[in-house]
């Protein structure tokens, strides 16, 4: 899915749309014939033309997004096809010559076990049967568990490259647990296990993709843009739990 615009002066009624939709024909075409090497530079091809062919404009954006793919280890010797969401941004503003910037993203679908409803459940195992209080403290305890939605998006200067696949990775390792779609009863067991040893609060997943982020591009200028959001698809509630922290590498290093 591709969105473009383009800002409009106040002295004109209507911006020409048929000109972006050429303009976004002609891209998806030309990106097939010269291979653009990621959804961003699809999306800077497109803000720059926007510009040409709306000489009035001073402002173009394109956005995109689309399903990618990833083969995950199951358990032993099998594998899942694990589904992804790519996100891209970039803009375009009038000048000589024209600066752009562009944002590249991505969405993960895993698990977050609740820290606060496994202490509950502690305390009143603990207090209820007190001969299993040692063991009580030593394994992880019930609790709810929910889908857990992160995304991670980083605005970068145009030459600056960020692997899709480094993110993904990035991000899933600071999950709960990833979710896979073919498991067994056994792999379904372990999974389970994984994110009740290891609960968070969606707080807690974005402080960690922060963290990792800082770690993992030393690279990356200071004034990179650093957007972070983590939504859990709640289970014993009616509504969803949200965080999000939008800042630079620089303030992150800080």
């Amino acid at each position: 899915m591709i969105d473009v615009f383009v800002d409009l002066p106040p002295e004109l009624k209507g911006s020409h749309l048929s000109r972006n939709v050429e303009v976004l024909g002609e891209g998806v075409d030309t990106s097939v014939r010269d291979p653009v090497t990621s959804l961003e530079d699809l999306c800077l091809r497109l803000v720059r033309e926007l510009l040409v062919r709306h000489e009035y404009a001073n402002w173009s954006q394109a956005q995109a997004r689309a399903d990618y793919f990833l083969e995950r280890e199951v358990g032993g010797d099998r594998t899942s096809l694990e589904r992804y969401r790519l996100l891209a941004r970039a803009q375009a503003h009038r000048d000589d010559p024209v600066r752009v910037k562009k944002l590249i993203g991505v969405e993960v679908v895993g698990m977050s076990a609740c820290p606060c409803s496994m202490e509950g459940v502690r305390e009143i195992v603990a207090e209820e049967n007190p001969d299993l209080a040692d063991a009580v403290e030593r394994l992880p305890m019930m609790s709810h568990n929910q889908r857990n939605v992160a995304t991670l998006m980083l605005e970068v200067p145009e030459e600056v490259e960020v692997e899709a696949n480094d993110m993904i990775d990035l991000v899933e390792g600071q999950l709960s647990a990833p979710t896979k779609e073919l498991l067994k009863r056994k792999d379904e067991a372990r999974l389970v296990l994984q994110a009740h040893s290891n609960p968070k609060f969606v707080e807690d997943i974005v402080r960690d993709i922060l963290e990792a982020v800082v770690r993992r591009y030393p690279h990356l200028p200071d004034d990179a843009t650093v957007i972070v959001r983590s939504e859990s698809k709640e289970s014993i509630h009616k509504h969803n739990a949200f965080a999000e922290r939008v800042t630079t590498l620089g303030e992150l290093r800080a």
